[in-house]
């Protein structure tokens, strides 16, 4: 199984960054596919972003499309969420999320879809 912990959540300015990390532990991330999620108080968990093992496919929400990316650092056991130009509607209770990998090599979008989650790392972004 693996553990996953979140950090890097913090308090910003709209217009500004953050850069959210997940580290994983019991077992390499390169064996799990991979999701970002987000919670906003009163709503619904929803994806974010979303890539296959590989990173041969990804999903990206168009809320997040052109200021939200993805990497992974496998040496690391990392995968990070690098946020630019937030909006205040950006500020919600962010969440990794891991499942073991298939043979199909997709994405999963689903809440439902994952096994593993991280315990959540706030980010506010004030106007």
């Amino acid at each position: 199984q693996v553990q996953l912990v979140e950090s890097g959540g913090g308090l910003v300015q709209a217009g500004g960054s953050l850069r959210l990390s997940c580290a994983a532990s019991g077992r390499s991330i390169s064996s799990y596919d991979m999701g970002w999620f987000r919670q906003a108080p009163g709503k619904e968990r929803e994806v974010v972003i979303a890539i296959s093992w590989s990173g041969s496919s990804a999903y990206y929400a168009d809320s997040v499309k052109g200021r939200f990316t993805f990497s992974r650092d496998n040496a690391e056991n990392t995968v990070y969420l690098q946020m630019n130009s937030l909006k205040p509607e950006d500020t919600a209770v962010y969440y990794c999320a891991a499942r073991s990998r298939t043979l199909g090599g997709g994405y999963y979008l689903q809440r439902l879809d994952y096994g593993y989650w991280g315990q959540g790392t706030q980010v506010t972004v004030s106007s």
